[in-house]
């Protein structure tokens, strides 16, 4: 059987009304490939006048990923970067040894009805470069590679596939497509990572015949090849890569090799001695310490 976990996704509440359906880190295990954090937001529409913002909020040891299917998102961090996120996009941020960075709706767009629909992800550092400086990074939907197979369109957004490689820079060995197919379509997917799976927001699939739920992620068996169909069309994705160096903490925004490393951070978060985002005085407070933060 070419699935090996079946992953369910479960809602949570940003704030403001924003749901997403998270569906990384599972019980089952906590990453795939270097991503670790896999969430799916929306489709909410949101009236005009309304805001759904993350305010200014800090990372260490990770680099977040964005993808929009529909609507627009203003990134701002400490570095002074200013991008309006759209679709198609993909959206680069290395945390490294920290930055700090906020989410808002456009201004042109607060007196507009609107949806946005997309995922973000979170793709652990290798140790070796976690603690690298902070960079941010925008590749525009006109770059981002793409190709028709038959009954399918496949855009290679992170790494290479078909042929085709990516110009989104990473770490390490990383796999991000997204992959259209037409109702009754299928198509091979092969020389895949060693940590590989799919997820649907748009239809329903078949990986080797084998339904994957709305909403749940798949993830295949290592080194397998995999036919995936639907019979009424579907939109997916492809993630994966190389297994990760070794066992990551997670604390809230916060994602390292080092327990100790992630208690200094949430320690400077609390002090102020991360560099805001310019011109932004907002800030998320830390949370409580959850009850399973203990020394083993």
């Amino acid at each position: 059987m070419a699935i090996a976990h079946l992953f369910k996704s479960h809602d949570k509440d940003l704030g403001g009304g924003f749901t997403v359906r998270r569906v990384l880190p599972a019980a089952a295990r906590q990453s795939v490939g270097p991503f670790l954090f896999f969430d799916h937001m929306g489709p909410v529409e949101a009236q005009a006048g309304a805001r759904h913002d993350v305010r200014p909020h800090p990372h260490i040891g990770l680099a977040t990923v964005t993808y929009l299917f529909e609507g627009a998102i203003m990134h701002r961090d400490s570095l002074g970067t200013e991008q309006r996120i759209e679709p198609g996009a993909i959206n680069w941020m290395t945390a490294g040894s920290g930055i700090t960075h906020s989410e808002r709706t456009p201004e042109d767009l607060l007196d507009k009805t609107r949806r946005t629909h997309g995922l973000q992800l979170w793709a652990a550092l290798p140790r070796e470069h976690e603690e690298a400086p902070p960079s941010f990074s925008h590749t525009p939907a006109s770059a981002i590679p793409e190709l028709t197979l038959d009954g399918a369109t496949v855009r290679v957004l992170v790494g290479s596939a078909f042929g085709k490689t990516s110009p989104v820079p990473t770490f390490g060995e990383t796999l991000y497509l997204d992959v259209q197919l037409d109702p009754g379509a299928a198509i091979e997917l092969d020389s895949l990572p060693q940590e590989t799976a799919l997820y649907a927001p748009f239809g329903s699939i078949e990986v080797d015949g084998e339904e994957v739920p709305h909403n749940n992620m798949a993830m295949v068996e290592p080194g397998a090849a995999v036919r995936v169909s639907t019979a009424d069309g579907a939109r997916f994705v492809v993630i994966g890569g190389a297994p990760l160096d070794g066992r990551r903490f997670i604390f809230w925004n916060f994602v390292s090799s080092s327990r100790e490393r992630i208690e200094q951070a949430a320690r400077d978060w609390e002090d102020q001695r991360f560099v805001p985002v310019p011109g932004d005085n907002e800030r998320i407070p830390l949370p409580s310490w959850p009850p399973s933060w203990r020394r083993e």
